[in-house]
């Protein structure tokens, strides 16, 4: 009996995927879990197993192409399906005998959706959109398209409206390629990170903090022992697993810092996972250290330098990815020296990590070569003000001055 095998939601924030290899080609028998397809997502990159023993019939979604959730991606031969698990009973366009077709209902993903309540287009216009996307779908482009098509074409009294303002095809022209030029496509975690970005600018008011910090104890400590660390304990300690620790402090100091804006209120979150940038060739990916209160120093160095690894490798698995609540980004390792980072929507806050540099700073009234660090906070300014941005800031800036080198304390740190 044919079956459909549909995308699944591989996550409870991923809505589509982008198929990238096909691991069985038709014909082919196909145990039950066994991997099926590699499903690329806006997060991570994923090995989609069979839902049944069978052989593959035929694939409806070719490599490359990106669909939503519940799309059926191809059809498998089968000996035996429960009842309702997607026996391919109706042809397209036919209702079942008795069983009145329903009216069509556009698939929308959730930028369509939200691009379409900002331009008024109701649920009634929707279905008069045609979709170019796969299996009809409505895509940005088509929605886009549409809008500028309901606007009144200018009077011809008023030659003045059409030479002020340039018409979207001539804004278009502007960025038409020429002899030379080299288009690159994006790949899905680069359209995401377009998407996630520009939505958190349009729709977060950010503010901005900025704490400086003498990193030159660490620094010693570390380039002291950092052999004698790694030889104990099986892992690099980094500056990073440092900093991540003295945010966690500072996050159960200030736990508004931890939540997120909702139209009900401030939710605060009860437990701090915190997300730290790792910068891979398709983009940048956000591993999430999760319950990182919980962890010591250690823990926290040994499970930055796997979730580091993982994401390099391209084998994280969307529970590592996701149900963060704060970012660390650290774009001091390429050598950043002030950065004023964009906020991951649905979080409060995100830290920016610059460059550790010696400077020449005053200390006990003469002047020192130190090694000095930014540290740069971008804050909802709805949710909390400056002042408790700086607080936050200088908790972070103690713990990390206030280290001391002996052994007792650098476990305890």
């Amino acid at each position: 009996m044919p079956v459909e095998v549909k995308l699944p939601q591989l996550g409870e924030s991923v809505y589509e995927g982008t198929i990238g290899r096909w691991l069985k080609q038709p014909g082919d028998l196909v145990e039950q879990y066994e991997p099926l397809v590699e499903v690329v997502t806006d997060k991570v990159n994923v090995e989609m197993p069979s839902p049944w023993k069978g052989r593959l019939v035929e694939i409806l979604v070719q490599e490359g192409q990106t669909v939503p959730a519940g799309t059926p991606i191809a059809l498998m031969e089968v000996e035996e399906v429960a009842p309702g698990e997607g026996a391919k009973e109706e042809m397209a366009g036919e209702a079942p005998p008795g069983h009145p077709r329903e009216e069509a209902r556009p698939r929308l993903s959730p930028l369509v959706r939200r691009l379409a309540e900002e331009h008024g287009v109701s649920a009634e216009e929707l279905t008069r959109i045609p979709g170019t996307g796969t299996g009809g779908r409505i895509t940005k482009e088509d929605l886009l398209r549409y809008v500028e098509s309901r606007r009144p074409a200018p009077s011809p009294t008023e030659p003045s409206a059409v030479t002020a303002v340039p018409s979207r095809a001539e804004e278009a022209r502007e960025g038409l390629p020429t002899a030379g030029d080299t288009l690159i496509r994006l790949n899905p975690i680069r359209r995401t990170i377009a998407e996630r970005m520009t939505q958190s600018k349009r729709e977060i008011p950010h503010a901005y903090g900025i704490v400086e910090v003498d990193m030159t104890e660490i620094v010693r400590w570390r380039e002291a022992h950092k052999e004698e660390w790694l030889a104990r304990e099986g892992v690099n300690i980094t500056y990073t697993a440092f900093i991540v620790r003295a945010t966690v402090e500072a996050l159960r100091a200030f736990p508004i810092v931890n939540s997120t804006w909702t139209e009900e209120g401030i939710l605060l979150r009860r437990t701090i996972n915190i997300g730290v940038g790792v910068a891979i060739e398709e983009g940048l990916i956000v591993p999430v250290i999760k319950n990182a209160e919980e962890k010591s120093l250690l823990g926290i160095a040994r499970e930055l330098a796997e979730l580091t690894r993982k994401a390099r490798e391209g084998k994280l698995t969307l529970e590592e990815v996701q149900g963060g609540t704060f970012t660390i980004t650290n774009p001091g390792v390429f050598g950043s020296l002030l950065s004023m980072p964009i906020i991951v929507p649905g979080q409060a806050a995100i830290l920016a990590v610059d460059a550790i540099v010696k400077r020449p700073v005053v200390r006990w009234d003469a002047i020192a070569i130190r090694e000095m660090m930014h540290l740069g906070l971008s804050f909802d300014h709805r949710i909390f003000d400056g002042a408790v941005a700086v607080q936050f800031l200088n908790h972070i800036k103690a713990k990390l001055e206030g280290f001391k080198s002996d052994a007792a304390v650098v476990s305890d740190f």
